[in-house]
């Protein structure tokens, strides 16, 4: 086994959600670059569309599609697997990465802002990957499983609100889902597991992720000092699609510089200094 074909992704095909922008559009140009046929899809198809375009003028061995896709509701759900039917016959990976926010202090959090990021962000998600499962099925076999990425967040790990609350909570749900699923579709030769990452640069984060000075604050205030970078994703798609995440299932990989195991300080350390 060499690094070229243990991350190689070449004759997979791959579905993206919300893959136009952000850590999806991360993703989808690390598939294609390791060989992966790459359908991208958002609510906003032009942009998907524009996104394939740039992909495929990277002269890397994978292609990409891209076109329009809403999970945020049962019709979008069969609307955007119909598509994909139409497109392959044959499904190797999914990431479900397509996320709503909703930002507001507390007590003045409305009520409608758990329907309209829960119908994305955990109903979306699960309804796409059970109308998917057929695709899945099919290409997964013991030695090479097809794969299921999906997209929490360091926020359903820790307890963060940052007036996120809706947001936060939906992702500690996808972490919770992704390792339920990952022990009821093993045997049939899928595996499941997720990211939780923490700061990207993406349109999610631009109100604090916009410029390098932005930037340097938000990741000064990480453990490992910085925010995340494309190739942080890159390497867990590769690790998790390609043969080196054959055997691993039901996982969360903490993408978040090390947000994930923050406590607080050292309960003796003024009496020691």
């Amino acid at each position: 086994m060499t690094p070229d074909t243990l991350f190689s992704l070449h004759g997979k095909t791959a579905l993206v959600t919300g893959g136009a922008t952000g850590i999806g559009r991360m993703a989808a140009e690390a598939l294609v670059r390791a060989g992966a046929r790459v359908l991208i899809a958002s609510r906003k198809g032009a942009a998907c569309e524009a996104v394939a375009a740039e992909l495929n003028a990277l002269d890397a061995p994978g292609r990409a599609e891209g076109f329009a896709g809403d999970v945020g509701t049962q019709a979008g759900v069969d609307a955007l697997v119909g598509e994909v039917k139409n497109r392959t016959q044959s499904l190797d990976i999914l990431m479900n990465n397509a996320g709503r926010t909703w930002g507001a202090p507390l007590g003045q959090f409305p009520f409608e802002a758990w329907e309209k990021i829960n119908s994305v962000n955990v109903a979306g998600l699960f309804h796409l990957t059970q109308a998917l499962l057929p695709m899945l099925r099919a290409a997964g076999t013991a030695d090479d499983p097809a794969r299921v990425v999906n997209v929490g967040s360091v926020m359903g790990e820790r307890e963060m609100g940052d007036g996120a609350y809706s947001y936060s909570a939906s992702k500690a749900a996808v972490l919770h889902l992704t390792k339920i699923l990952g022990k009821e579709l093993a045997g049939d030769a899928i595996t499941v597991n997720a990211l939780a990452p923490g700061p990207f640069v993406s349109g999610m984060t631009a109100f604090a992720t916009a410029d390098e000075e932005m930037r340097s604050k938000v990741g000064a205030d990480v453990p490992l000092g910085r925010v995340g970078r494309a190739s942080d994703i890159a390497g867990c798609m590769l690790f998790l699609c390609g043969q080196g995440g054959s055997y691993v299932t039901g996982a969360v990989i903490p993408v978040s510089g090390g947000i994930n195991v923050m406590s607080g300080p050292n309960i003796f350390e003024k009496a020691l200094h």
